[in-house]
Order: structure tokens, then sequence, then C-alpha cells
């Protein structure tokens, strides 16, 4: 394996929308392409549960459409 030393960038459709998904030692980040902010999370938070209990929490303070 190779070890992950420095940022690994890609670049990805979902949907129809271009995003950056920048893989990192300690976070991943996405973001939709020519932005400079959008979604990071550290690696940490994602294998504890914290990542599923933040996006349940946004999801329902949201208001209903």
């Amino acid at each position: 394996m190779t070890k992950l030393d420095k940022p690994l960038k890609r670049e990805l459709l979902i949907g129809s929308k271009a995003y950056v998904l920048t893989i990192e030692p300690d976070c991943f980040k996405l973001v939709p392409k020519g932005r400079r902010q959008g979604l990071q999370f550290a690696w940490r938070d994602l294998v504890s549960g914290e990542v599923a209990l933040t996006v349940a929490l946004n999801a329902s303070l949201k208001p209903p459409h």
C-alpha cells in the first residue's frame, strides 16, 4: 500500500455537477468545482460515527419544503 502523506485531488461528477475531492492524511473534503467551501470530515469522526450523527442532526434542522 502507498502511504497517504500529501493531499490527493480528484474531480468527480455527481449527477451533472462537478466536485473536487481532496483526500488528506487527516481529513477529506468535497467541494463544488470552482468554490472554496464545501464539506470537510476528519477521518477519526468518520470512523467514530460522528459524521453520521452530524448529517442526521443537520437534516433534522432543515425546514420542510
